[in-house]
C-alpha cells in the first residue's frame, strides 16, 4: 500500500492532478484544479499549506507524523551529547592546531576546557509526548537520566509506549522549575509561539540546556539570546538557524537536519502514498489536519459514497432522503465531524448515477462528493 500502481499515472501539470504529494514546496498562492481531492504531505508540518482553503474546496489535506520520528530523537539525543560536552569546541581546537610539537601532549592540558558533564543523573523535561516526545523520553531514561514529561492532551496510544518510569509533570511551569535539560516537541500553534521566553526561563536553573527541534518559533529569539549572554541557559541546541541565533555564544546551531535522514525521508514519502491510495481507493482518511479521520474498511461490491461536507444539523437526514428517493438501499453508513467539518461514507446496494451524485453535491453545505465503484 506504500508504492503507487499501475493504475496511477505522473503528471507535471498540477492542474489536472487528483492528488499532489508534497514536501516543503509553499501552496498558499497555488490555484488547485478542479480534479484535486487530496494533497498529502510527506512530514508532520503542514504550514506550507492551506489548510482552511482546502477544507473550504472539499480537498483533504494529510501529513505523516511519525514517519521521521526516530530521526528527530537520535538528533535530540546528539544535541543533548553536544551540549553536556563541548565537543565541538574541542573538535575545532584540534582541527586549528597549527603549533610545533606533540599535538598530544598539549592536548591533555586543553582538554579540560571541553570535558563538561556527563548526561546520566540529570533531570530531563519533555513537553509534549507525541510521536518524538516519547521516542526521546524513552531513549533518554536508557541513559540514566531522570525524566519528567508533560503534555495535556496525550494521546491514548502515546500514553501506553510512555515508560513507566517517566515523571508525569502537571504542568510546564514543574519541568521549567526541576529540570536541567529541557526539550519542546509541540507543534507552532498561537498559545505554543513563544512559549520558552524570558518569563518562562526565569523559573529555568541556572545553567539549564533548552532543546528546540520542533519549530523556531516556540522560542522568543530576543530572549534566548540575552539568556545565553547572561548565562542563565548554558546551551541552546536548535535545528533552526534564525539571523538572531546563528552567531550566539552558547547556541548550537543545526541546518535542520532531524527529519532529513534517507530513512527518515523514505518513510514520510511511504506513509503519505499508503494515506493517499486507501483514500482514493477506500475512503478512508488517516492523520488528516483539516477534516475528520474515519475508517470504514476495504470496500467491498457496494458502492462507496464519500461527502465533504459543512459539520450543521440535518445534512445526514437530507442524504439519505435523495438516495431513498432513488430507491438506493444503505448497507452501511458513518458520519465524523471536526469542529466546522465533517464526513459521511454511505455503502448502498445499487448502482449511484451521476444524476445521484449530482443532487448530492447541490445539498447546502457539501463540499465535495466521491463515488468510487
Amino acid at each position: 500500500m506504500g508504492q503507487l500502481d499501475a493504475n496511477y499515472e505522473n503528471t507535471e501539470n498540477a492542474a489536472d492532478a487528483d492528488v499532489i504529494l508534497v514536501r516543503s514546496a509553499k501552496m498558499h498562492e497555488m490555484e488547485f484544479g478542479e480534479n484535486l481531492k487530496a494533497i498529502a504531505r510527506a512530514g508532520a508540518g503542514v504550514n506550507n499549506i492551506p489548510l482552511d482553503r482546502c477544507a473550504e474546496e472539499g480537498i483533504v489535506v494529510f501529513n505523516t507524523p511519525g514517519a521521521n520520528a526516530n530521526g528527530v530523537k537520535e538528533l535530540v539525543i546528539a544535541g543533548m551529547l553536544l551540549a553536556a560536552r563541548d565537543i565541538v569546541g574541542g573538535i575545532n581546537w584540534v582541527k586549528g592546531y597549527d603549533e610545533d610539537g606533540d599535538i598530544a601532549k598539549a592536548a591533555e592540558k586543553k582538554k579540560k576546557a571541553f570535558a563538561g558533564t556527563e548526561l546520566k543523573g540529570k533531570k530531563l523535561g519533555v513537553i509534549g509526548l507525541g510521536a518524538i516526545g516519547v521516542l526521546v523520553a524513552n531513549a533518554a531514561t536508557h541513559l540514566g537520566m531522570e525524566v519528567y514529561g508533560y503534555d495535556p492532551y496525550v494521546s491514548v496510544d502515546s500514553a501506553w509506549r510512555l515508560s513507566r518510569n517517566i515523571h508525569h509533570a502537571k504542568t510546564a511551569d514543574e519541568i521549567y522549575k526541576e529540570c536541567d535539560y529541557i526539550t519542546i516537541h509541540v507543534p507552532a500553534l498561537e498559545d505554543t509561539k513563544g512559549m520558552i521566553n524570558k518569563d518562562a526561563m526565569g523559573l529555568m536553573k541556572d545553567g539549564v540546556v533548552i532543546l528546540n527541534f520542533a519549530r523556531d518559533v516556540l522560542v522568543d529569539q530576543k530572549d534566548i539570546v540575552e539568556a545565553l549572554e547572561s548565562g542563565k541557559v548554558h546551551r541552546y541546541v536548535t535545528d533552526f538557524a534564525t539571523q538572531e541565533i546563528k552567531g550566539a555564544d552558547g547556541a548550537i546551531v543545526i541546518p535542520h537536519l532531524g527529519a532529513s535522514t534517507e530513512e527518515s525521508e523514505d518513510n514520510c514519502a511511504k506513509m503519505a502514498v499508503a494515506e493517499i491510495r486507501d483514500f482514493l481507493e477506500n475512503g478512508n482518511i488517516t492523520h488528516s489536519v483539516n477534516y475528520p479521520d474515519c475508517n470504514v474498511g476495504v470496500r467491498g461490491d457496494a458502492e462507496r459514497i464519500t461527502i465533504l461536507h459543512k459539520n450543521i444539523p440535518n445534512m445526514i437526514g437530507q442524504f439519505t432522503t435523495l438516495l431513498a428517493q432513488e430507491d438506493l438501499n444503505i448497507a452501511l453508513m458513518t458520519n465524523k465531524s471536526r469542529k466546522e467539518y465533517a464526513y459521511t461514507v454511505i455503502d448502498v446496494d445499487g448502482i449511484v448515477s451521476d444524476e445521484v451524485a449530482a443532487k448530492i453535491k447541490g445539498v447546502s453545505g457539501v463540499l465535495g462528493v466521491r463515488v468510487i465503484r
